[in-house]
């Protein structure tokens, strides 16, 4: 899997606090599983933290999720004030909400790691860890533009108004210029089955003939296939969603003409980040700055790599 490390020599610091006492402690505060790839995250988080407490005995983790920002506000108050924490990782739920409380946590001296939604301040953290998104949508886009040499016309589900998603939509778009595709139709399907059930079911009413779908979304395209088989359609070559989900790694490893691919986005991230902040905080190996997961295609041919039948995602 592709990776970009750009590393800082201030990581150094974080070293401090491992070495003014015996055992340190990390928080990790993350969503809870309100939809399939949280799911998928807290899976590995707990996973993580439970190797990784055999792997490092200097090292406890404080492990939370949390359904709504209020709560996760609350839970890293908790952290700080009861256990004294170290370093923090932290998926924030939504960016506003969490940025003064983590901003607070920063200044208190404790090393912050963020992953995946960044808070709306630049520079709070010291190690930020996430998917490539316009990797996501240009991966995706090369994939439909070799599947349809000829060209054709698609529809795009989109997740939730978010920078995120406009990086993954510019960088498709970027992708399938010059290729003879034509996006006919595009609408917010915000992650969510049941969203993308309605607003698939909406193309198909308006348009006689859709070639492919550019889900973006493993969960979106969960729903778009059901809206499509409720439909009786047979228009529709395939549908590409993204994020790794084990339903669709496994029709990708069975050869589903339907789902011919898919694009990673791991939930593992949270693995990593957690791991690379007790690297940090156990050693003196510079982590500070930003890790970049790439985007990689999942084919039949190497599909098995990427299938975790033991995970909810």
């Amino acid at each position: 899997m592709k990776a970009i490390l750009m590393a800082g020599a201030a990581s150094v610091a974080m070293t401090t606090a491992a070495t003014a006492q015996e055992t340190s402690v990390i928080g990790v505060s993350i969503p809870a599983a309100t939809h399939g790839w949280a799911g998928g995250m807290n899976f590995h988080a707990q996973e993580a933290v439970e190797r990784l407490e055999e792997v490092y005995p200097n090292l406890d983790f404080v492990l939370s999720t949390a359904s709504d920002p209020g709560t996760q506000v609350n839970d890293i108050e908790d952290m700080m004030a009861t256990r004294n924490i170290d370093a923090l990782v932290v998926l924030p739920f939504e960016s506003e909400p969490l940025t003064g409380p983590v901003q607070a946590v920063a200044d208190a001296g404790v090393w912050v790691t963020v992953v995946d939604r960044g808070l709306s301040v630049d520079g709070i953290e010291d190690l930020y860890v996430a998917g490539d998104n316009e990797g996501f949508g240009r991966v995706s886009g090369e994939y439909m533009a070799s599947q349809m040499p000829d060209g054709g016309d698609i529809v795009v589900l989109r997740g939730i108004p978010t920078t995120i998603d406009n990086m993954r939509v510019e960088g498709f778009e970027q992708a399938i210029e010059g290729s003879g595709i034509n996006i006919i139709d595009m609408e917010h399907g915000n992650w969510n089955r049941d969203d993308s059930f309605n607003v698939m079911q909406d193309f198909l009413q308006k348009h006689e003939q859709i070639d492919a779908v550019w889900a973006s979304d493993d969960d979106m395209a969960v729903g778009v296939l059901a809206a499509i088989e409720a439909a009786g359609r047979d228009d529709i070559q395939f549908v590409l969603g993204g994020a790794g989900m084990k339903e669709m790694v496994q029709r990708v490893m069975e050869g589903d003409e339907m789902i011919p691919a898919d694009v990673t986005y791991p939930p593992a991230m949270i693995a990593t980040a957690i791991e690379m902040t007790a690297v940090g905080l156990t050693s003196s190996a510079p982590v500070s700055g930003t890790f970049t997961i790439g985007s990689v295609l999942i084919t039949p041919e190497n599909a098995e790599e990427f299938y975790y039948p033991d995970s909810p995602f």
